[in-house]
């Protein structure tokens, strides 16, 4: 099976990639990324020696996608991944969206022509700010839980958020551009006919990651812990409380295999949780 990988040389898309290529010869890998992100071209070697093609290719240039390799699936890891970007002082919201959602329809025209699968990389933050942030909340153990002794909205529970949790706006640029990217796969996967999946994923973090505030959130607070800076929170009035739990890239790959050779189903059970829900 041939598979392609957007963002191959980022921290998702580069972890994934090597252990499709080490764990199986049953895959062809393919590639491409910008290295638009300072220091994702350290990846390159490490991925050619396990035999994968990566292609200096922009997500953002149709000509550029349409051209590359035919294969059988898409993976797609090519992403802003700041939940701050575009509507912070250090990068632009027209850039944030021809990454994120123009890249996207690149990519799903390529999919057509191919008839190829996509696998979409999304993300928790397509779920409303506004109902989160309202949420009863208590302090124990130094840690937020969820209040039993109330109507809480519809898609939470003590189990946390799950599918149907509502994406009503706002749910910032970042969150958008995803969201945005989620439906007009969908919609391209139907009016088509290849098959789509949406991994909505919670924290992604590992080894590999560049610790800065704007990808890998734990690597920087690692960071900081280890060298004695402070560390900072601005989400929840900035007191530490909330909890996430972190996803692996690798913890996805059973899931992908799956979804390489699934069969048809609803679109309702094309987007899955994988990490921060249920």
């Amino acid at each position: 099976m041939k598979i392609l990988i957007s963002g191959v040389c980022g921290f998702v898309g580069s972890t994934i990639a090597k252990y499709l290529a080490s764990s199986s010869t049953q895959y062809e890998i393919y590639g491409f990324d910008n290295f638009s992100r300072q220091g994702s071209e350290i990846n390159i070697k490490n991925l050619e020696q396990l035999g994968i093609s990566v292609l200096n290719c922009d997500l953002r240039n149709s000509s550029d996608i349409l051209n590359l390799p035919q294969v059988d699936f898409v993976i797609d890891a090519a992403a802003n991944p700041s939940v701050l970007a575009g509507s912070d002082k250090y990068s632009s919201s027209r850039v944030l969206v021809e990454n994120n959602l123009t890249g996207t329809i690149n990519i799903l025209e390529y999919c057509k022509k191919n008839m190829a699968g996509l696998i979409l990389l999304s993300t928790s933050r397509v779920y409303s700010i506004n109902i989160l942030s309202e949420l009863p909340l208590f302090v124990t153990q130094d840690a937020y839980s969820l209040k039993s002794d109330v109507i809480l909205p519809a898609g939470l529970s003590a189990l946390g958020v799950s599918e149907n949790f509502s994406t009503s706006s706002p749910i910032s640029l970042y969150g958008s551009t995803k969201l945005a990217s989620e439906i007009m796969a969908l919609e391209y996967g139907n009016a088509f006919d290849f098959p789509v999946y949406v991994n909505r994923c919670g924290v992604l973090a590992g080894a590999g990651q560049f610790g800065k505030p704007d990808q890998g959130i734990f690597s920087y607070w690692i960071n900081c812990w280890l060298r004695d800076r402070e560390l900072k929170y601005i989400g929840f009035n900035g007191t530490g409380y909330q909890v996430r739990d972190v996803l692996h890239p690798n913890d996805l790959i059973p899931v992908l295999e799956n979804q390489f050779k699934g069969p048809k189903i609803s679109n309702e059970d094309r987007i899955c949780n994988f990490s921060g829900g249920i």
